[in-house]
């Protein structure tokens, strides 16, 4: 055995006798989980996932026509980036190819926002509780999550434009928001855009978009074209029903979408997802009246809620929020326990995706057996 050899294999093993192993970034231990662990379902009988904000109607035969016939070519990789979908996009939405990233999710361009434009050190301005991916993203890239408290569960966008300082580098918006469904709308969230510094970044997240019933709905795809710090997000995922295959994608000025492409997983959208998701847009028109019913339902469940005493706020996506408090978790026990497995965050709320006409019935059956919290 060499001497370089001997020493190698004497390095690897510890003082104490422990063979040592790569030790992860620190920054790693304090990241918190993304999703905790879903409710248990009951071992009674059927369960409904409300948990999540899925939608809940299957892809339309004809995208589960091009899903099967894509299967049969998975022994190819997929384009580098998804070249077709760029091109459809484009043409959609009416902006240069060069403005458009696409990733596995809208979570996966987070990453790569984390990777392309944020340092150890660097602040993120966003709105707790938010997306929550945010914390997540902002510590993995070594940053310092700035949070700002939600005002009766909205954006308080004046506090968070008192919150930019010079070691801001990014401010993260979910319009509307996730978990608890409210919106600023067009004139505050200008206000608001007009008041942050050129040099830092304003994520406009719109994953619930296509959800948006007002006249006052934002459009962050508008709003980029002369705004350069500007990026907006938008998913495949809950509108066109493609959770599973992980399509996202973002509009920007091209130098922040050059940047952001950089760092994108190559093959990152697969190629089933491509395919599905382009068949998605051919067939908008029937997609969106899927839409118009679970906004239809939205507005049915939340009407039942209120008049049974909860306390619901108003919804621009697919989910409702539920402010149930320190009652949160004990709540939504009482839903799991009747097969509804709805999304508690402890001390805060309930969220409920709006399910099938079959589960929101029993979500509001199973309301009129539970005691509202009080106010």
């Amino acid at each position: 055995m060499s001497t370089t050899s001997a020493t190698s294999m004497t390095s690897a093993t510890s003082t104490t006798g422990v063979p040592s192993t790569p030790a992860p970034r620190a920054v790693l231990a304090g990241i918190p989980a993304y999703v905790p662990k879903p409710p248990a379902p009951p071992a009674d009988g059927p369960s409904h996932r409300l948990f999540l904000n899925e939608n809940p109607y299957p892809p339309l035969p004809s995208v589960r026509k091009t899903i099967a016939q894509a299967a049969a070519q998975t022994n190819y990789y997929p384009t580098i980036h998804p070249e077709r979908l760029t091109d459809a996009l484009a043409r959609r939405l009416d902006v240069p190819p060069e403005h458009l990233v696409t990733g596995p999710g809208s979570v996966g361009i987070y990453q790569q926002i984390g990777q392309a434009l944020l340092e150890p050190g660097d602040e993120v301005v966003y709105a707790w509780p938010s997306f929550e991916a945010y914390p997540i993203v902002a510590r993995m890239a070594g940053a310092v999550p700035v949070e700002v408290p939600l005002v009766d569960g909205v954006h308080d966008l004046d506090a968070m434009a008192s919150a930019i300082t010079p070691r801001t580098k990014a401010v993260f918006l979910c319009e509307p928001n996730n978990p608890t469904g409210t919106a600023v709308g067009t004139a505050e969230l200008e206000r608001f855009l007009d008041r942050v510094p050129g040099d830092v970044l304003i994520v406009l997240d719109e994953a619930y978009f296509e959800f948006y019933r007002s006249p006052n709905a934002p459009d962050g795809v508008e709003l980029h074209r002369d705004r350069p710090n500007l990026v907006a997000l938008r998913t495949f995922s809950k509108a066109y029903g493609l959770a599973g295959l992980r399509v996202g994608y973002g509009v920007a000025q091209p130098a922040i979408a050059e940047a952001l492409r950089k760092c994108a997983v190559p093959c990152g959208v697969g190629r089933l997802a491509e395919e599905a998701a382009l068949t998605a847009l051919r067939v908008e028109a029937e997609l969106f009246e899927r839409v118009e019913r679970i906004v239809a339902e939205r507005e049915r469940m939340r009407e039942a809620l209120l008049g049974l005493g909860w306390e619901v706020l108003p919804s621009a996506t697919n989910f409702l929020w539920l402010p149930t408090g320190e009652a949160s978790e004990s709540v939504a026990q009482e839903w799991e326990r009747r097969g509804l497995l709805v999304r508690a965050f402890p001390g805060s709320g309930l969220r409920v995706t709006v399910g099938s006409p079959e589960a929101n019935d029993l979500l509001i059956t199973a309301a009129k057996e539970i005691t509202p919290p009080a106010r």
